[in-house]
């Protein structure tokens, strides 16, 4: 599971943090799932201003989304103790979770604050460099 910043990261900056993880999605070792709410919220982050003097291609990585993710239905809520201060990321953890994801990739404090509770469900949290497939 990628949040936002991570797909930016990925998609946008090229950035190397997500080379590991790219090449994991990219040869198939590694599922990348997502949601129609998340591609709605990379379409509106895209059109930011503070994102501008990137010049992202939009079209070019609306594209890249939809060919490397795995859409799956909107996720039912998550447990209580694993709801989000920043109500925009919850659905990054509702997918995971519903999902059985093992991974979320994020760089959001509010995102990361969840880490400890989130792993007793199974689901690790953590910053995109962080991340190894084992």
């Amino acid at each position: 599971m990628l949040d936002t910043n991570a797909v930016l990261d990925w998609l946008v900056f090229a950035d190397g943090c997500m080379q590991a993880v790219a090449s994991a999605i990219e040869s198939g070792h590694v599922r990348w799932v997502a949601c129609a709410r998340m591609r709605v919220e990379l379409i509106r982050t895209l059109a930011y201003p503070a994102l501008e003097r990137w010049e992202p291609d939009s079209e070019r990585t609306l594209r890249q989304f939809d060919r490397w993710s795995m859409r799956l239905d909107a996720p039912p809520p998550a447990p209580l103790d694993l709801r989000c201060t920043d109500a925009d990321d919850q659905v990054f953890i509702d997918l995971a979770l519903a999902s059985g994801a093992r991974w979320l990739l994020s760089h959001d404090r509010a995102v990361l604050r969840l880490a400890r509770r989130a792993a007793r469900a199974g689901l690790l949290i953590q910053k995109p460099g962080a991340w190894s497939h084992q």
